[in-house]
């Protein structure tokens, strides 16, 4: 279990767009950027805002192979208050072969597990696949965010989806990555996908 110290320093994602999870400085239904334009998923859920100390934690479980930092995470994220309309199934981002030998493990899928757990929700693990191998997402803009994951992924097509699933990344910063996987999960004809992320980034100014 996590000490309630630590959950309680931990940045919850509380006053946020109800459906791209953007953390706001006063309650609304919508963001700005949800209101021009709707995002292809059909709602997003992030209990987390992106920053300290999580971040670290996060950077430590990602890229300093830190799994005790990654079980703290993914307790953190069972704890907090579920959406009502449970998905049949959550699909984690999935890693590209080459990145997944040299990490040793995907940091989404292993995120998904616990929840999955705490839930009954399986995990479909193998229903994406990475097309081709993406640059990290860290250092690029908006722009180049999208155009980076385009085309980057496919169902596998023995993968019988069902109606109502939730893409699960670690973290939301722009949600290129997870936008993607979502259009791809909708043209093979789920009906309803959520973009579900442990933590959500701040808006770029």
């Amino acid at each position: 279990s996590s000490c309630a110290a630590c959950e309680e320093e931990m940045p919850r994602n509380a006053t946020c767009c109800t459906r791209c999870a953007l953390p706001l400085e006063t309650p609304a239904p919508l963001c700005g950027r949800c209101i021009r334009h709707a995002p292809p998923w059909d709602a997003a859920w992030a209990p987390f805002r992106y920053e300290w100390p999580l971040a670290q934690l996060e950077s430590r479980f990602k890229f300093g192979g830190d799994l005790a930092a990654g079980r703290t995470l993914s307790l953190l994220w069972s704890a907090s208050r579920a959406p009502h309309d449970l998905p049949a199934a959550i699909v984690p981002v999935p890693l590209h072969p080459s990145r997944l030998r040299k990490r040793g493990y995907n940091q989404a899928l292993e995120l998904a597990k616990p929840l999955a757990k705490r839930f009954g929700v399986p995990v479909m693990h193998d229903a994406l696949r990475r097309t081709r191998a993406t640059h990290a997402q860290t250092e690029l803009t908006a722009i180049q965010r999208r155009r980076n994951v385009r085309g980057a992924f496919a169902v596998n097509a023995d993968g019988d989806v069902p109606e109502h699933v939730a893409v699960l990344d670690d973290v939301f910063t722009t949600g290129a990555t997870l936008a993607e996987c979502v259009r791809v999960l909708k043209r093979a004809g789920v009906q309803r996908v959520e973009a579900w992320a442990l933590a959500r980034a701040p808006a770029r100014t």
